[in-house]
């Protein structure tokens, strides 16, 4: 478990959890104990221990990938909060849906606000959450590369997004991803420059890294 505190946030990020190594994030106004539960993976039992100490207003998954909503169930066992995403990632877990998030919504805990960042590309609903200088980054961006697609223009579509959406944010924006390591977006638009200078196949797509691919 690590622990970063800025201000009123309190962001917990909690892994490697179960068999993908998946991240999962808790973020809490550190004065009012609200808080907000960031995807919800296998072994979410550690989530809802990391989180019983809050008053979790809302659970948020990233995007619709089975590792990102494997421990649904556990963490619905633990915490009494509804459940939300990006209305195109709402199937296959419809029934579990209280609420969709649309690109620039802004989500109140406590008195933070977190702003919804629609990437897509990864799939076709991957969102971020955006609170001051930290960025949820789901799968949309990891340290050296973004998210698997699985056409050349899904990547193109989240190549896109990165550059337009995240790429613009203040390079000292810490990187929180869907599994691994952090990183910031400095490093990574070093990483990308690298890749855009560069000829590649029409047909790239799958496992893309910035300096290699």
């Amino acid at each position: 478990m690590e622990e970063t505190r800025d201000g009123r946030l309190l962001l917990i990020k909690l892994g490697p959890l179960g068999p993908f190594s998946n991240n999962a994030y808790v973020l809490a106004d550190a004065e009012t104990n609200d808080a907000l539960v960031v995807d919800a993976p296998q072994e979410s039992e550690r989530v809802v221990a990391a989180a019983r100490a809050f008053n979790v207003r809302r659970i948020v998954v990233t995007h619709r990938h089975r590792d990102h909503w494997g421990g649904i169930d556990a963490l619905l066992a633990g915490i009494d909060a509804p459940v939300s995403c990006h209305e195109a990632d709402r199937e296959p877990y419809a029934p579990y849906v209280r609420g969709t998030l649309a690109d620039d919504e802004e989500v109140e805990v406590g008195s933070l606000r977190l702003r919804v960042v629609h990437t897509p590309g990864h799939t076709p609903g991957s969102i971020c959450l955006l609170v001051g200088g930290h960025l949820i980054a789901g799968d949309t961006l990891f340290p050296g590369g973004p998210g698997r697609t699985q056409r050349p223009e899904d990547l193109r579509q989240e190549i896109d997004a990165i550059v337009s959406r995240l790429h613009v944010l203040p390079d000292a924006t810490r990187v929180y991803p869907g599994h691994g390591a952090n990183t910031t977006i400095g490093v990574s638009k070093a990483e990308y420059a690298v890749f855009a200078a560069k000829e590649h196949d029409a047909n790239l797509c799958g496992d893309v890294l910035w300096l290699e691919s």
